[in-house]
């Protein structure tokens, strides 16, 4: 058995194991990243640690512990009302202006992973306060990324259109930004739809009085507190979970993980009962004045966000390292806010996105990707091995880089793109789409800054629903790009 082989088995297993035990499948990437890297591939262990995602460590670290800080001095609670002061208290509106603002921001230049960095935590923030569905609202906000994520002047248009320059393939910017932004668009209001898009319509406006609860609405999927039980104080971290509950990253068969279930729904209540959230939206009492007014503490923590949101963008440094630095900084000016701020960092989450990216690593070191690759571009037959490399190309950028797949999978189509048999157009487009959209999975860098920036949410059923939502998508996205861009014939 080739090596590549078995390193593709080893992955398997490590999904049945994570399905089946309560291990952390972070974990036991890393012990297979040792496993296959030191016995089957002769690495070192700077070859194994080659792939362990080291910025993306720090911007999920960095950015939910400068998160933290903001929830715990009120300041994303601020935010969430001013929100909904701008949509006029329409909430149905307030994940299409997360999608719009995401898609702003790729599309004028920013990073992917740097624009959901920004968003999502003030997205799901809002979330769940008024019982929306965490995995609508990050839905929402990574395909708005996506979907501005090809425009001439994004990163990733920039990095594929000079890939199809250097190849020397026919291209066309508009097409290839148009067909992302188009697919990311009909993907998210499907989203909306199936995931009770249309039951906020039927809501209606709330008040800007209404918008002030003197706590956190229960997101979708969070047990509701017990009777008598006393209520979270501000800043304190999610209540830990029940005996036997498992970490985010375990899973297991028939726990009711469907995208945009609810916690009663897997519990068996009549369905569609609380499609959107567990529990209904409450009376909320009217906000207080301490709530609606900007503290010191609050107005730092709103002028760090700014300074993240233009570090990142207008001098191009790390998300990460820079969170962190703001973190530190407004930790120093208020211990008493951000003490607890450490232990709200999603560890688990941690655990889980680096082990499973270093073994991805392994596998790249090793060749296998690169073999399946090859694999499928030798195949006789253009429209199947077309369709063959947009699976591969959806499968492997859910658990890596997307842009650094596309690299990859456009020069091995250039054989027969070359002959005419495919038009290149269409094919790019259909690669670029289907390693791209996937990036919801919770194994992708996008993903797991969602699944990372989620509060007060079960988030190992979080993550349930986010890899349920991410394989239905690599399942769907790659064939319907490939019969809509690739068996036309475009360009």
């Amino acid at each position: 058995m080739s090596p590549e082989l078995i390193s593709i088995l080893v992955l398997v297993v490590v999904f049945v194991i994570a399905t089946t035990r309560s291990v952390n499948m972070g974990a036991l990437a890393f012990a297979a990243a040792f496993a296959v890297g030191g016995l089957v591939a002769d690495l070192d262990a700077d070859g194994i640690f080659a792939g362990f995602p080291g910025d993306l460590f720090v911007v999920l670290v960095g950015v939910t512990y400068l998160f933290a800080i903001a929830r715990a001095n009120g300041t994303t609670d601020w935010l969430v009302h001013a929100a909904v002061r701008l949509v006029r208290g329409r909430v149905a509106l307030i994940p299409w202006v997360m999608f719009a603002l995401t898609g702003a921001l790729t599309a004028i230049g920013a990073v992917s992973p740097a624009a959901v960095a920004i968003v999502a935590p003030i997205a799901l923030s809002f979330a769940a306060r008024y019982g929306i569905s965490p995995l609508l609202m990050g839905a929402m906000v990574v395909h708005g990324a996506q979907a501005g994520g090809f425009s001439p002047i994004s990163i990733y248009g920039s990095i594929v259109n000079g890939i199809v320059e250097r190849e020397k393939l026919p291209g066309n910017e508009v097409v290839l930004f148009l067909a992302s932004l188009a697919a990311n668009l009909v993907i998210a209001a499907v989203v909306f739809v199936m995931c009770g898009g249309l039951k906020l319509w039927a809501r209606g406006a709330v008040n800007e009085s209404d918008s002030g609860s003197s706590g956190p609405v229960e997101a979708a999927g969070s047990p509701a507190p017990a009777a008598g039980s006393p209520a979270p104080t501000a800043g304190s971290p999610a209540p830990a979970p029940a005996a036997g509950r498992r970490t985010a990253g375990a899973v297991r068969v028939g726990d009711g993980g469907t995208p945009c279930s609810s916690e009663a729904e897997s519990l068996g209540e009549a369905p569609g009962t609380a499609r959107l959230r567990t529990h209904p939206a409450p009376a909320a009492p009217t906000r207080s004045p301490e709530e609606a007014r900007l503290t010191p503490a609050r107005t730092a923590t709103l002028t760090s966000l700014l300074a993240l949101v233009l570090a990142v963008l207008v001098f191009d440094l790390d998300a990460g390292l820079t969170a962190i630095t703001l973190a530190v900084l407004l930790s120093t000016a208020w211990p008493k806010d951000s003490r607890k701020a450490t232990g709200e960092i999603a560890w688990p989450t941690v655990l889980l996105i680096c082990g499973v990216l270093t073994y991805v690593g392994v596998l790249d070191e090793m060749g296998t990707i690169t073999w399946a690759g090859e694999g499928v571009g030798g195949i006789g037959v253009p429209l199947l091995a077309a369709v063959l490399l947009c699976y591969i190309g959806a499968l492997v950028s859910a658990f890596a880089s997307s842009v650094g797949i596309m690299g990859a999978l456009i020069p091995l189509a250039v054989p027969f793109l070359e002959r005419g048999e495919i038009g290149a157009v269409g094919m790019i487009a259909a690669l670029a789409v289907s390693a791209t959209v996937v990036d919801v999975s919770p194994f992708s860098t996008n993903g797991a800054l969602v699944l990372a920036a989620a509060p007060d949410v079960d988030r190992e059923r979080f993550f349930r629903q986010l890899m349920v939502y991410g394989g239905i998508v690599v399942a769907v996205v790659p064939a319907a790009a490939w019969l809509v861009m690739v068996v036309p014939g475009w360009g």
